[in-house]
């Protein structure tokens, strides 16, 4: 059984790698919208793969740390493109809630990055 659970956040970044010129060299922010899903087996007497309560309980101080930051400085951060922002929050949570199996990070409406932790 998968689940999911979504949570929004809004930071600010830039990429100091791409070429003079590029819009995303200056200071923007994004709202993004962040999917975990949770894999496991179905528990039999609580009838649900997780708490969700509990999941958010994980989850938010984590998200707590980009918040309404500029996540180029938080470490590990230097270059925070929504890939490497993705593998981040995986790296985060994977320890804590070893039922992730999938992670869906929107930086936009119709643009993102899936991670599946490889």
């Amino acid at each position: 059984m998968v689940i999911f659970k979504q949570f929004t956040f809004d930071s600010a970044h830039f990429l100091p790698n791409v070429p003079d010129g590029h819009k995303c060299k200056n200071i923007h922010g994004h709202t993004y919208h962040l999917t975990v899903y949770l894999e496991d087996n179905l528990d039999e007497h609580l009838g649900w793969v997780s708490d969700f309560a509990v999941v958010k309980k994980i989850i938010k101080p984590i998200i707590d740390k980009v918040d309404h930051k500029l996540i180029n400085d938080v470490p590990g951060l230097e270059n925070p493109t929504c890939e490497k922002l993705a593998v981040w929050l995986w790296d985060q949570i994977k320890p804590q809630v070893p039922q992730l199996c999938k992670i869906q990070l929107n930086e936009t409406p119709t643009s993102g990055a899936i991670y599946e932790g490889k």
